[in-house]
């Protein structure tokens, strides 16, 4: 019965080539966007889970400066106010103009409040979206429902999963 499923296994499961086939879609959308004819300035990863795809959308636009921001918002599973714990280099970034900021995913936008408010002229953007974080991102490729829990590849290990009906 679908009742007795765990919610993991409704999860969205992301693999290391979904993640870069995604990640890709997302500079493609952003090549020549940006306000100096088209380019960008510098790309902010949100670190941790904006690492992975930041580096591919640098690497496809041939982005050469590239920093990174630490917010801190969760203690394990419990979520508390966040707040920036490392900051990049904001001489060189100024109030955000031509820099994309990107993260991995906007669930409920808290994160990217709160780095928006550090670099207000960024342009943000997100390989996944769930909507109530989605007024945070100025481009995204995918929207997921509230209630998804997306397992990222650097979450995950391959191993057996039962079938979804029966086993014989």
């Amino acid at each position: 019965m679908m009742s007795d499923r765990l919610p993991h296994e409704k999860g969205f499961h992301v693999s290391w080539d979904q993640l870069h086939r995604d990640a890709r879609a997302l500079a493609w959308r952003l090549d020549g966007e940006g306000p100096d004819n088209g380019a960008w300035r510098a790309v902010v990863a949100i670190t941790r889970g904006g690492m992975a795809p930041a580096m591919i959308v640098a690497r496809e636009l041939d982005i050469r400066t590239v920093d990174t921001i630490s917010v801190k918002s969760y203690n394990h599973q419990t979520q508390s106010a966040p707040r920036i714990i490392k900051s990049p280099d904001m001489s060189l970034l100024g109030e955000g103009e031509g820099v994309l900021i990107v993260d991995d995913l906007v669930d409920t936008g808290r994160t990217l409040e709160v780095v928006r408010a550090h670099l207000p002229k960024a342009h943000v953007a997100t390989v996944y979206a769930k909507p109530k974080g989605r007024n945070q991102v100025d481009t995204f490729i995918t929207e997921v429902s509230q209630d998804t829990w997306i397992f990222f590849p650097w979450d995950l290990a391959l191993q057996y999963v039962e079938p979804y009906r029966g086993t014989d």
